[in-house]
């Protein structure tokens, strides 16, 4: 990725974060402010798609979470393929520090919340609540201290938020998949081979893939695995390296054309749809109760200490380096703002739980965490940077990052 395209990549992405911000802020408003019946008569309006025998039926809720977040789960897949095949995570010294980072930052939250809520069985499906990080908002609060910032430091946050992106996809995928139809399984697996073929037949027009990716999107959706998988298989299958007529890669078009959709689009919408929380009944009791302080510490501690940890052993023990023109203070201020949660968290928390009381806790654990998070990442990088050395604070590397 050149830096050029970096640099526009993390505009949008920061951009995005206040949107969704917003987004949050008015679903919690609408909640506490007497429109709550109007939120959830919405959310729960049924939608019937039919075709011939075929017909498909859920709330209006489910749509957004199942439909629009396949196409987020698309985009993610699409990143991933690019940044492995010629981008940041195409070389092991280029993806050992954030790979690390992001095993420590899954894995230790995930502790955290155990210690919680272990003995309790219903309470452990929300295990990997916590083990999530929101590119959008900690790169839209990362881009609140502007040039400041160094981008190698911006560059080592969206490589890990991605790694996360990419662990969450395979936690799904393995321990939140309810009954599984073997026919629907078997019926999709063939969509994908058709995928592979004409990927390997060298085809570019996007209208084949697409067509193909709502067969298997269907097949996925009744066969009991999360729907949103069906997204990054497409993805893996769109063609990098092939260009069309104008000398375009398909994966290059659709990820720059659907990267605006996705990030003022979709996750906004799933924001609002998921963030309603009715703050009256929130109370030292409730936030002391295992599933959201299991979640807010979670995020909070959790995060902080499996990214730095991750992170600084790796450094010390000399296998990867320092961010160039990044400091400790400052490694530790982003490792901060992975805790910020949001989008992947509530995700996760609403396959984990069907009960309102149950995703209530969740919303309560989430936002409390993300906001502990972002305020102190914000602050100790503000500090950090503030005290930077003049010649360092002011440069503004150019060199190439591909």
């Amino acid at each position: 990725m050149a830096l050029p395209t970096l640099r526009d990549f993390l505009k949008l992405e920061s951009a995005a974060g206040m949107v969704l911000m917003a987004a949050a802020v008015l679903a919690i408003l609408v909640e506490n402010v007497g429109l709550s019946h109007i939120y959830d008569l919405l959310l729960t309006t049924p939608v019937v798609v039919s075709v011939g025998t075929l017909d498909i039926s859920k709330p209006l809720l489910l749509w957004v979470n199942d439909g629009l977040m396949a196409v987020f789960f698309f985009l993610v897949g699409l990143e991933l393929k690019r940044e492995v095949m010629e981008g940041d995570l195409s070389s092991r010294d280029q993806i050992i520090l954030p790979g690390i980072a992001a095993i420590g930052g899954m894995a230790v939250p995930a502790l955290v919340y155990t210690i919680f809520n272990i003995g309790d069985a219903q309470a452990m499906r929300g295990w990997a609540i916590p083990a999530a990080t929101d590119i959008a908002f900690a790169l839209g609060i990362l881009a609140l201290l502007g040039s400041r910032a160094p981008v190698t430091l911006k560059i080592f946050l969206t490589a890990l938020a991605i790694l996360d992106d990419l662990g969450a996809i395979v936690v799904i995928a393995i321990f939140y998949t309810a009954d599984l139809s073997v026919l629907s399984l078997a019926i999709s697996a063939l969509g994908l081979i058709g995928l592979v073929v004409l990927n390997l037949l060298g085809v570019t027009r996007l209208t084949p893939y697409m067509l193909i990716g709502l067969f298997v999107w269907v097949c996925v959706l009744k066969s009991g695995v999360h729907a949103t998988l069906a997204g990054v298989a497409l993805a893996m299958a769109i063609p990098l390296k092939a260009q069309d007529e104008h000398g375009r890669s398909p994966l290059r078009r659709l990820e720059h054309g659907l990267h605006p959709w996705v990030a003022f689009g979709i996750l906004p919408v799933f924001g609002f749809a998921n963030a309603g929380l009715y703050l009256g009944d929130v109370s030292v009791e409730a936030m002391m109760a295992p599933i959201p302080l299991g979640v807010a510490l979670g995020l909070f501690v959790g995060k902080q200490i499996g990214v730095f940890g991750g992170a600084w052993l790796i450094i010390k023990l000399g296998i990867a380096r320092l961010p160039e023109g990044c400091t400790w203070p400052m490694m530790y201020g982003v490792c901060l703002l992975t805790g910020v949660g949001f989008t992947m968290s509530l995700f996760i928390g609403g396959l984990a739980f069907n009960g309102v009381e149950q995703v209530n806790m969740v919303k309560l654990g989430v936002l409390s965490g993300s906001i502990l998070s972002g305020t102190l990442g914000y602050a100790v990088l503000h500090f950090a940077v503030r005290n930077r050395r003049p010649p360092v604070a002011q440069a503004d590397p150019e060199p190439s990052v591909a």
